[in-house]
């Protein structure tokens, strides 16, 4: 099951004992940071979370899979998260 925004909202507010539009406003600043700073090709850490960082995939050659057909697939940036290790560990045991 996906924990959604309205859900982490909730937990961090009665975590921390702050009021959910606090915390709410909270988590979308974090969230154009962390976008703007993607824009600009930074790498992110997040403390015990792990790092986020900008990728670049190359074009390729890929096929329609109903019709067999090649087609182009043009190249373009991807987001990728490298697990912090207290995080892994934590899966892990």
């Amino acid at each position: 099951m996906a924990l959604t925004k309205d859900q982490l909202i909730g937990d961090i507010a009665e975590a921390t004992d702050l009021e959910k539009s606090s915390v709410r406003n909270v988590l979308e600043q974090l969230s154009q940071i962390v976008a703007d700073a993607l824009d600009n090709d930074s790498e992110i850490t997040l403390p015990g979370i792990g790092k986020l960082k900008v990728s670049e995939r190359p074009a390729r050659t890929g096929r329609n899979p109903q019709t067999g057909k090649a087609i182009e697939i043009a190249a373009k940036k991807v987001i990728k998260l490298v697990p912090a290790k207290a995080l892994s560990d934590s899966l892990n045991g």
